[in-house]
């Protein structure tokens, strides 16, 4: 992997992807203050070098009937490091479960999963989650709504 060090301009078409996964290249380098060229060069470099991870679309759960949106903490029996990534392994095979994030505290991770509706979202618990090895215990949080949903990290 190249090492890339951000300069302004790194930071500035980094900005701008993240408010535009779409945007053209043509107008990402006029946003920069570059030309086209050294902007693709640019654009690739952060790729390669993992400062840019993925594109992808912003849906609409609602829209696409996932009217249920649940933060789940779960806290597991052992923290064992073996026992910590066969659970994450197993979560990355729950398509229902859209993040994962292991906590320090009181539960051992933080899940936010989406259901259709509420019975799909407890058929999930208790056929996958609650009967998984090494979970020791659920709590739910069901999210009434979102006012704040951003991508990424913020840029001055």
């Amino acid at each position: 992997m190249q090492k890339v060090k951000l300069d302004r301009i790194d930071k500035q078409i980094l900005k701008n992807l993240q408010e535009d996964g779409r945007i053209t290249n043509v107008d990402l380098a006029n946003k920069a203050g570059i030309s086209a060229p050294p902007c693709l060069r640019r654009v690739r470099a952060l790729e390669e070098s993992g400062f840019i991870r993925s594109y992808s679309a912003d849906l609409d759960p609602i829209l696409l009937g996932f009217n249920v949106s649940v933060f789940a903490n779960v806290g597991l029996t052992s923290q064992a490091k073996a026992d910590l990534t066969a659970f994450e392994q197993m979560v990355n095979e729950w398509p229902e479960v859209r993040e994962c994030h292991m906590l320090a505290g009181e539960a051992d991770f933080l899940l936010r999963i989406v259901a259709r509706d509420w019975d799909e979202y407890q058929k999930f618990v208790t056929s996958k989650l609650t009967s998984a090895p090494n979970v020791a215990q659920v709590k739910s949080s069901l999210a009434i709504r979102s006012s704040k949903r951003l991508q990424g990290v913020p840029f001055d």
